[in-house]
């Protein structure tokens, strides 16, 4: 099994190519994409179309409920599952989306935690009742840590007392006797370089078209089903939609705000990509395709 990444800022055309690439390789894709995972965040995760996915098998999207907490252990785990899949049914794979962060994360692995008893788990799930009694102790153990975790993020507050109860040492102390271990050794990655403005443009045309798509009675619906609470309820598009269904901003204001939020997550993702990664290949849309096709990963004979 032979496997690639193909990276790039939100709208630069990802998706499309990386169906092409599989198509061409006989390959697999893997989403890595912190909306496409969530079943029906369908319009607002811009996912690939139900006649796309059928193209290609596709893992990494509608994996999760939106209620449900999303992680990158989570998505090691489907990553460590998809490629036994690509090993079992002789395929290559080709890993693509716009949230880097999961890709590096993949690259550079997780730290593994220390072995946690029933006991620990039953201590620390009561102590979690007070969640910020919980998050104001850890911070006196651990102030560093702490520090960039919001005192209403459970999911990692959780994780630092089980830690802490552990191992009976500070979530530092432990990261730093356990470092991380790569999950991929070797991966070609490849990243669509864009002009801002040529970006900006895709954007605005792609905002625009999922209004007209339904984005507004999606979100309704998300809201309706799942509250407001989800973390996914959080994300450019929903967040202003539900401004609009609040009466706080006109309709067109509301377009306006998700292409504009939208350009600066695209700019954002373009510093992280272009500085994050060692070994990247960058090129524009239209030759990005050959550049891989005539790499030397010798895909003709798999």
């Amino acid at each position: 099994m032979k496997q690639l990444a193909i990276i790039g800022p939100t709208a630069s055309g990802k998706s499309d190519l990386a169906i092409k690439i599989a198509q061409k390789i006989d390959a697999y894709i893997l989403s890595i994409d912190s909306l496409s995972i969530y079943k029906e965040i369908d319009i607002v995760s811009a996912k690939p179309s139900k006649e796309e996915l059928s193209l290609i098998k596709h893992f990494g999207i509608n994996e999760l409920s939106p209620n449900e907490y999303f992680s990158v252990e989570i998505l090691i785990k489907i990553y460590q599952d998809v490629v036994k899949r690509c090993r079992q049914d002789q395929k290559n794979l080709v890993i693509v989306g716009g949230t880097s962060f999961y890709l590096k994360s993949l690259l550079d692995g997780l730290s593994q935690l220390p072995d946690i008893s029933e006991e620990i788990t039953y201590k620390v799930q009561k102590k979690l009742k007070n969640l910020q009694e919980s998050y104001e102790c850890l911070s006196k153990i651990d102030p560093d840590y702490m520090k960039n975790i919001a005192q209403n993020d459970r999911y990692r507050i959780e994780k630092a007392l089980l830690i802490y109860e552990a191992s009976k040492i500070s979530p530092s102390e432990w990261f730093k006797q356990n470092p991380p271990k790569p999950v991929i050794k070797d991966l070609e990655v490849f990243n669509i370089d864009v002009e801002r403005e040529v970006l900006r443009e895709r954007i605005n045309k792609r905002t625009s078209k999922m209004a007209e798509m339904g984005l507004i009675d999606e979100v309704a619906y998300l809201e309706q089903k799942y509250t407001r609470s989800p973390n996914a309820m959080a994300a450019i598009g929903i967040v202003e939609v539900l401004d609009y269904l609040d009466g706080k901003i006109e309709k067109d204001e509301m377009i306006q705000l998700i292409a504009i939020h939208t350009a600066q997550l695209a700019k954002r993702q373009q510093t992280f990509n272009r500085t994050q990664f060692e070994n990247i290949t960058s090129a524009k849309l239209e030759d990005l395709e050959e550049i891989i096709l005539n790499h030397n990963f010798l895909f003709q004979n798999s």
